[in-house]
């Protein structure tokens, strides 16, 4: 644990910054991801790492794999996501919020720091009445709050709370508003003291005398409903849970327990299971927590925020008592002190604040959005000076590494919207600063190239931006995701005199470029055919959602260029077909089959998918012509079949990704024309809005060369 200066974070649209007074330790959750214990004795607990690794070493090999397990240890996380103190900033898309409102927070990595962001829809106004201590458990209670709604309790019904943590105790007191007669269990005795002190109308201690006490406590009928709060990693709670049971009785599970059940006791008493999600409705949704979209009160009448807002109206009126849960307080800057406090063997903390400075008078000191790491030495003429915009994965495993490696540049900047995670990357890299404003690295006449690894839907403006600023630009694929962006792209290249490439790594790797040697001499149109399988891409995760992309533009589109690049023929037409639009899951439109016909006569079909399984391969790609067939899959082998057959294999992917950034640092240097230029990024795009335009229309769709040449 350490208290380290970081950027302070910008309002994106629909965020706010807010200056905590204090902020709460969630206990169970925070504590859950601090690992005390060796690598060994951790990794034996927990071998799904093993497997995870190994799968990893597949893909990347032992020596980059092992690399970043040795990084992850020295990796900066934020813990924390409940707090309270003062609105200090807003993007204009928040009207109803003004600067110096008082407010409690919540979002995950949001708790502890000196200023943090979050969306609109996890910040509520605290009520005057209640303090910014208070009001800090208001993320805690809400998720309480969520679980006694869960648990749909009824004027009357007993129910037992087994884990008597934060969340505990506040469950154990709203159910008791909502008319339950609740009894509390816990392992320790101060914790059901405590319980009972706050208005629980039974406490026990959770040992084997347990089911007894409780049955005397409900005149024999057991519990109707039985809410789990407690962390373990075993079943004992869960399986507690079921024995305090009635007969159709329910069990609602809020802490992190390990759920395993015996079949027939669960079947004879017929028990009803619930999951309480977080702090309610619009929990892990992005479109309400990151795009501020509300659920209409008529439809949802609790959503998160509004669990928020009722939690500190009871704390506003005295309904529900925190005072008592709060053990210690610490000033930020004794933070390790504070978790010491809570995981030290015997510790009996329950609630610990972190304190924060007074804020200083609005305007008078201007938010700090760039942290030096290192003295930046003296640029020497011919080098490259390099800055890194998006601190994703792929920087980390693929572009950053590479560029250490290619004389004559240096890494000067990382920009990155999350502090912590520019500082990692910074430090680990060598960059003599970190940033959290992008107008840093426009600015710095030290920068020469801006590599752009941001999320998708960002990549069009920032490049753009980087051009008119005069940097030269590596752009990761896709490089815009509409038509006005492509033309703006070919329009900042063609009047800044900069040069732009995408990141269409597959031109770069051994196996492809065999395939296109093999195609080379042939002598009329060839058939291609790409089949390409990306699970992973789906669900919640970002790259799947259709409004910023989906997987055929921020995916598909490597194989859009990789064909016209083989064949060396521009596409003409396309016709598609995709899975239903009218379903969430999976994605439709994620899961494609195309055919294209090219200006050479050749043709082509690619097929995209999401729905196939992690065991299957993940891409393939077959070429055929006259005299001739070759294939390539998982960038891990090739083979070309002539007169006699070829294959090469190899264990680990060689992807490209350093042999096109040497190629494009190379034609810096010199002056020349990138491998992939702003028109193929541009054509990548546009093919690919083609094949969604076929895909809905259901018709054949023409490609016009001339947009974007």
């Amino acid at each position: 644990m350490v208290v380290a200066d970081v950027p302070e974070p910008i309002a994106s649209p629909h965020h706010v910054l807010v200056r905590p007074a204090f902020s709460l330790i969630s206990t169970g959750t925070e504590t859950a991801s601090i690992h005390q214990d060796g690598v060994i004795k951790e990794v034996a607990a927990n071998p799904g790492h093993i497997r995870k690794v190994l799968d990893v070493m597949k893909v990347a090999g032992p020596l980059r794999t092992m690399a970043e397990v040795r990084a992850k240890f020295s990796e900066y996380a934020a813990l924390g996501y409940s707090g309270a103190g003062v609105v200090v900033g807003k993007h204009a898309t928040v009207q109803d919020l003004a600067l110096g409102d008082r407010v409690a927070y919540g979002g995950e990595g949001t708790g502890h720091a000196e200023i943090i962001v979050t969306g609109r829809q996890l910040v509520a106004r605290v009520p005057s009445s209640v303090t910014f201590e208070r009001a800090s458990f208001a993320t805690l209670g809400s998720i309480a709050l969520n679980a006694v709604r869960t648990a749909g309790i009824n004027l009357g019904d007993t129910v037992v709370v087994v884990g008597l943590g934060l969340i505990g105790q506040l469950v154990a007191q709203l159910a008791r508003l909502q008319g339950a007669i609740v009894v509390a269990v816990d392992l320790r005795q101060d914790r059901v003291d405590m319980a009972r002190a706050l208005g629980a109308d039974h406490g026990f201690l959770s040992d084997a005398a347990v089911p007894e006490a409780v049955l005397g406590a409900t005149n024999g009928r057991l519990a109707d409903c039985v809410i789990v709060a407690a962390a373990a990693k075993s079943a004992g709670p869960s399986q507690l849970a079921l024995t305090l049971c009635r007969d159709r009785g329910r069990i609602v599970v809020v802490g992190a327990v390990e759920l395993s059940f015996p079949w027939l006791e669960m079947y004879l008493k017929e028990i009803q299971l619930f999951m309480a999600r977080a702090y309610g409705p619009g929990s892990y949704d992005p479109a309400y927590e990151q795009r501020g979209q509300d659920y209409p009160l008529a439809y949802v009448r609790w959503t998160e925020n509004r669990n928020m807002d009722e939690f500190l109206r009871l704390l506003g009126n005295g309904q529900v008592r925190v005072d008592e849960l709060v053990t210690n307080t610490y000033p930020l800057d004794a933070a390790p002190q504070a978790y010491q406090s809570l995981m030290a063997p015997g510790a009996k903390s329950l609630g610990v604040l972190l304190r924060y400075d007074e804020a200083p008078p609005a305007g008078s000191k201007p938010p700090v959005r760039r942290l030096d790491l290192q003295a930046a030495p003296a640029a020497a003429k011919s080098e490259l000076g390099v800055a890194l915009v998006g601190a994703g994965n792929l920087a980390r495993w693929a572009h950053l590494p590479a560029l250490k490696a290619i004389p004559k540049t240096r890494l000067v900047g990382v920009q990155s919207s999350v502090g912590w995670r520019g500082r990692t990357y910074g430090e680990r890299f060598g960059a003599a600063y970190c940033t959290t404003d992008f107008d840093q690295i426009l600015k710095d006449p030290a920068v020469d190239l801006v590599m752009i690894t941001s999320r998708n839907q960002h990549h069009a403006d920032q490049a753009a931006r980087c051009l008119r600023a005069g940097k030269h630009v590596f752009v990761e694929k896709p490089m815009a995701l509409t038509e006005p962006e492509c033309e703006d792209l070919l329009t900042a290249v063609r009047e800044s005199g900069r040069r732009l490439t995408v990141g269409f790594n597959r031109r770069f790797a051994p196996d492809y470029l065999k395939l296109k040697q093999a195609l080379s001499g042939r002598s009329g149109p060839a058939v291609i055919n790409c089949r390409v399988n990306s699970p992973g891409i789906a669900g919640a995760y970002w790259m799947a959602d259709p409004a910023i992309g989906g997987a055929i533009l921020g995916e598909a589109c490597h194989f859009v260029d990789l064909m016209y690049w083989l064949l060396g023929a521009e596409p003409i037409r396309v016709a598609a077909f995709c899975l239903p639009m009218d379903r969430e899951h999976p994605v439709g439109q994620n899961n494609m089959a195309a055919t294209f016909h090219f200006a050479d006569g050749s043709v082509g079909a690619l097929t995209y998918c999401t729905v196939g399984s992690k065991t299957s391969g993940g891409e393939r790609v077959e070429v055929f012509a006259s005299g001739l067939g070759a294939d390539t899959e998982d960038f891990k082998s090739v083979t070309v079949k002539t007169d006699i057959r070829r294959t090469n294999r190899r264990w680990f992917a060689a992807k490209g990704y350093e042999a096109q950034l040497q190629s494009f640092c190379a034609a810096l240097v010199s002056g020349g024309t990138p491998d992939v230029t702003v028109q193929d990024g541009a054509r990548a795009t546009i093919v690919c809005l083609r094949m969604l335009e076929a895909a809905t229309t259901g018709r054949t769709v023409e490609i016009d060369v001339q947009s974007y040449s």
